[in-house]
């Protein structure tokens, strides 16, 4: 089987379950319930929630930038913005949602030259706003478990707090870097995966400052992206506390790394579960899902003006040896 052929296998999956989440949500839903929620939602709320989703991409891209100046990257601001807005848009129908990060690597490693660096600084920016993710669900569990009617949402992060110590362990100690590297060593793609996130993750040494500061950085990202989500609801007319979207939007960020298209489809089921663990009705919490969806493809679409008006020719070419998978993006001149 072509490479080609694969990433269209691996697409039309992904896309398949994507869907197939979509009908089965709607199939329990009174999809009815959902509109009328939507259709009757205050406008001024949800303005507010805009301003927060634009807040927290403008606070993404200088937590990225700020890794690029850590790793001494020669990279202007306004061409890592340039590529951070292609990245977002890519993400509306790449894999998961952190497609975009490939683009967005691949794009400006090719404006700077500084490919292993380029990749570094987009891997330490994931790491980092998982980081942020885990420590503001559990804080926040910790204080308003009361608020939220289900002990079964400590899974989640009891699950996502495990799987940050083991990454770290792996990628800072060399001592478990070493042991999960034998572990998988049947399996070459996953220790060059582990290999290349190590070698990225050492070009930090010694900027312990820069690394913690990006750390409390995506706390407050994920405090602003729980703000936003307390407004959509508030905007939907739902008498919920905040605390309880403190813990439920980091949740919801970590399944949509799960495969699917733009994180569609997971991201749906996850809020709909979620929030009626604090008695909001299935309708309505798909209509907050679908409504912060509507606000990621409105900046994705921000991003394609980007990529069509200064990528030269309106296309990012395929490079097979940087995608690793071979994803691409490609477009007609």
């Amino acid at each position: 089987m072509t490479e080609r052929v694969k990433n269209m296998v691996s697409f039309v999956g992904r896309f398949a379950l994507s869907a197939g989440l979509l009908v089965w949500v709607f199939s329990f839903i009174n999809w009815r319930d959902t509109l009328v929620a939507m259709r009757h939602a205050d406008r001024g709320l949800l303005l507010g929630a805009v301003a927060f989703h634009m807040a927290i991409q403008v606070a993404i891209l200088f937590r990225w930038f700020f890794f690029m100046r850590a790793l001494k990257l020669n990279a202007s601001f306004g061409l890592t913005c340039r590529y951070f807005f292609i990245g977002l848009f890519c993400n509306l129908f790449l894999p998961t949602s952190i497609g975009g990060d490939l683009v967005k690597a691949i794009g400006l490693s090719r404006g700077v030259g500084q490919k292993p660096k380029v990749f570094a600084s987009v891997v330490l920016d994931r790491l980092s706003g998982f980081a942020g993710l885990v420590i503001v669900a559990a804080l926040a569990y910790a204080a308003g478990s009361s608020l939220i009617d289900a002990p079964s949402v400590v899974i989640p992060i009891v699950v996502l707090t495990l799987l940050s110590f083991v990454i770290g362990g792996m990628l800072f100690n060399q001592g478990l870097y070493h042991f999960f590297g034998r572990i998988v060593r049947r399996f070459p793609h996953v220790q060059k995966g582990i290999l290349d996130m190590h070698r990225d993750v050492m070009l930090m040494k010694g900027k312990k400052r820069t690394g913690l500061g990006c750390i409390v950085l995506s706390c407050f990202i994920q405090g602003l992206g729980a703000v936003m989500y307390y407004l959509i609801a508030r905007a939907m007319h739902q008498d919920v506390h905040f605390l309880p979207f403190l813990v439920f939007a980091p949740i919801v960020s970590a399944v949509t790394f799960l495969p699917s298209i733009g994180g569609l489809g997971v991201r749906e089921i996850g809020w709909v579960y979620l929030l009626a663990k604090v008695g909001v009705g299935q309708g309505v919490a798909l209509g907050l899902s679908l409504i912060s969806f509507f606000f990621v493809i409105v900046t994705g679409l921000i991003g394609g003006v980007v990529y069509v008006t200064t990528v030269p020719h309106r296309r990012l070419q395929c490079d097979v040896q940087d995608a690793g998978a071979g994803s691409c993006l490609r477009a007609e001149p």
